[in-house]
């Protein structure tokens, strides 16, 4: 559902003109719209996590389709910023609660050796989203009705969720979740159909269910002789305790926040949401097309990242692609400077054609390297953690990547204005240098692993080889 609000919202902020309490956004406008969206899913993130432990993961994405369609269609009908923000603000909640629990429904049901391209996939189909958004953006934009035209864009969004909820009558609960339920019988379904034809897979199912009944037990004798009854005292307040307290849980939520937080702070998603403003700066006459070569360039690089994510493997990719979005932010930058555009305010219509093709061309090398690691890597959090705590540790890590995105959403216009537009790009360089060096000490290689040998990497340690 995160798929297709990019590109969306990325449209509409150059259509929406005075539809919207009768005068043009401001950039403060634009931002609140935008970073509304990230604060209040922000906030369903960590709470989603909690009603995915209590009654599965297929509720809480029925719940995130429910929120959706409504979101999109206050927007849709929104004549005020804060009906618009009202709007935004019930997507958030959706796309909180499933950008969270989309990524550890997949992991828990893939088998091991296909759990990176399984993941990748969802993020595949948000750059598709994005794609098709664009598309669609600038045809309305092109030859719609410009008062009408952004209004059936943000409309459009309820229809994924729709379609979802239908599909998601004849998708089965994860067997992980079924077994943490008592539900052992029904685990072994799941897991058969998963399996398909493979011969021996289909041999290792109760091999399978035991190791997850194992690991469950394992978890919860841990807890019980750490806690005694405070488990039945406090609840899911135990979790939390547990995250923090736990050495091995601490290091993987040290480890998915900071996947997390990178992911956003690097500035790619503001690049995105702001991607025809940042066009239409530099002089392109039609800004939402020039938005969909970045969009087309990420998703193009996603379908690269499917193929090698489980070759490669996450650490790998990281450290090789993270250097290139470095280069590709300094190497923009450096094109701001020359050619003179210093903020959003200067709309350069003079701007030298070169100087605008040049900066075109290394926001798309940027975009290909963050396709290829750091846009799909931080989604395999659920590898991180165990059983007992992998909603609450996936949840609180998507809540860092919210908050970052909050925060970043709400800063990139004013900090366009007010450090330059190259200063901007020199700062997310710096982000994108200081986490390859994180990554470099502390992510531990995940690949190829079952989900509960992963979380023994960080027994003893980061686990880094």
């Amino acid at each position: 559902m995160h798929t297709d609000d990019t590109g969306v919202i990325s449209a509409t902020l150059v259509s929406i003109g005075t539809s919207l309490s009768n005068r043009e956004l401001t950039s403060i406008d634009k931002s609140i719209i935008t970073s509304s969206t990230s604060l209040f899913a922000l906030v369903a993130s960590p709470a989603s996590s909690i009603l995915a432990d209590r009654v599965g993961r297929k509720p809480v994405i029925l719940v995130a389709d429910i929120l959706f369609i409504f979101g999109a269609l206050i927007q849709a009908f929104s004549v005020s910023i804060s009906h618009m923000v009202l709007g935004r603000s019930i997507v958030g909640l959706a796309i909180g609660a499933a950008s969270f629990v989309t990524p550890l429904y997949l992991a828990e049901l893939a088998p091991a050796t296909h759990r990176g391209m399984v993941v990748t996939m969802n993020v595949l189909s948000i750059t598709l989203g994005q794609v098709i958004a664009y598309v669609i953006g600038w045809l309305l934009a092109e030859h719609g009705n410009p008062v009408t035209g952004w209004r059936l864009l943000v409309g459009l969004g309820a229809v994924p969720a729709i379609l979802q909820c239908l599909l998601l009558f004849l998708m089965p609960e994860t067997p992980r979740w079924l077994v943490k339920a008592k539900r052992s019988d029904d685990a072994r379904v799941v897991i058969r159909k998963t399996c398909g034809s493979d011969p021996i897979a289909i041999q290792m199912i109760d091999s399978m269910v035991k190791d997850i009944e194992f690991d469950v037990r394992g978890e919860e004798d841990s807890i019980s002789l750490r806690n005694g009854d405070s488990k039945n005292r406090h609840g899911w307040l135990n979790g939390w305790h547990e995250l923090v307290s736990v050495p091995k849980y601490r290091r993987a939520l040290t480890i998915a926040c900071l996947l997390q937080g990178l992911q956003q702070l690097c500035g790619f998603n503001s690049l995105m949401y702001f991607s025809a403003t940042i066009f239409l700066m530099l002089g392109f006459t039609v800004p939402t097309l020039t938005s969909l070569t970045v969009a087309a360039t990420n998703f193009v690089f996603t379908i690269a990242a499917l193929l090698l994510i489980d070759r490669i493997g996450r650490r790998r990719i990281l450290l090789y692609s993270i250097p290139f979005m470095a280069f590709g932010l300094l190497a923009t930058a450096f094109g701001f400077r020359e050619s003179g555009v210093l903020s959003i305010a200067a709309r350069d219509a003079d701007l030298t054609q070169s100087a605008a093709v040049f900066i075109l061309g290394n926001i798309m090398i940027y975009v290909a390297a963050y396709a290829l690691g750091l846009g799909n890597v931080p989604w395999m959090q659920s590898e991180l953690f165990p059983l007992g705590v992998r909603s609450l540790g996936s949840g609180l890590a998507t809540s860092t990547n919210w908050l970052a995105n909050f925060i970043v959403g709400l800063t990139f216009l004013p900090l366009m204005d007010a450090l330059s537009a190259s200063w901007t790009f020199v700062l997310y360089s710096i982000v994108c240098v200081a986490g390859w060096i994180a990554i470099w000490f502390i992510y531990p290689e995940t690949a190829g692993l079952s989900l509960e040998d992963a979380t023994g990497l960080l027994e003893h340690g980061w686990g880094v080889r």
